[in-house]
């Protein structure tokens, strides 16, 4: 079934129009007719919905029903240090889902990519649109968050961060997630801190920690930085219950 996203002001006596671009995707692309079914996302709510009228610059759909939602109940926040070439692509597709609620991506010691701020602005189009998509494919009820490029300091000095926050790190010994999870037996947010090729210089840990990240293992082998991040993604989505 298709799926798409919609403005509640776009919204009237549950009729809803779609944005001229979904439009005319839904029009041109998908050839959708009226009668069809699809479904809305929509405030944070999930709709089944029927086509109405369709044509290249209107679409609208009438809502038929309320779904249950499928936001996980930890909201997650991964820290991605930025990877070179199109990894954070991958890794912002696969993030969204599983069910991260918001990427920061963040400059640090070890980084090869230092976008300019003219790239910074390029890359951080390309992701909101790369997680829009992922989210609609999905069927994800929010559009996640991509925060602009963030140094570590900028990081740690921010008022929002998660209630918990953990830093997988080669070094860790005897704290994997399964142990982090029986300690912390309930968890409303979290924050996963992942480095980039090379990892994480000491300097770093040693601030992490200082700011309250718990260092912890995700198993005796060196995971690349675009599976670590999706690895601890997974164990925390199971271990709290989000993939039953």
């Amino acid at each position: 079934m298709h799926r798409f996203y919609a403005d509640p002001e776009n919204c009237v006596d549950n009729i809803v129009s779609l944005p001229e671009e979904d439009a005319r995707h839904a029009c041109t692309v998908l050839r959708m007719k009226p009668g069809q079914q699809a479904e809305i996302f929509m405030g944070g709510n999930r709709w089944s919905a029927e086509m109405i009228s369709v044509s290249p610059k209107d679409v609208r759909l009438k809502l038929v029903s309320q779904l249950p939602s499928t936001e996980p109940s930890v909201f997650v926040t991964l820290y991605q240090g930025l990877p070179k070439s199109d990894k954070m692509d991958l890794i912002m597709q696969k993030a969204v889902e599983l069910g991260v609620s918001r990427i920061v991506p963040v400059l640090m010691e070890r980084c090869v990519s230092r976008p300019d701020p003219k790239d910074s602005a390029r890359k951080l189009e390309r992701w909101r649109k790369i997680v829009r998509e992922a989210g609609k494919q999905s069927g994800r009820c929010l559009i996640p968050e991509v925060a602009e490029i963030l140094t570590l300091k900028q990081v740690l000095n921010d008022p929002a961060l998660p209630e918990v926050n953990i830093v997988p790190w080669e070094n860790t010994e005897g704290n994997g997630p399964l142990s982090f999870s029986k300690s912390h037996p309930a968890l409303s947010s979290i924050g996963i801190m992942i480095g980039p090729e090379g990892g994480i210089d000491e300097n770093e840990i040693e601030l992490l920690q200082a700011a309250g990240f718990v260092p912890v293992t995700l198993g005796k082998r060196i995971l690349r930085t675009e599976t670590a991040g999706l690895a601890a993604v997974s164990a925390i989505m199971c271990l709290y219950g989000e993939m039953e």
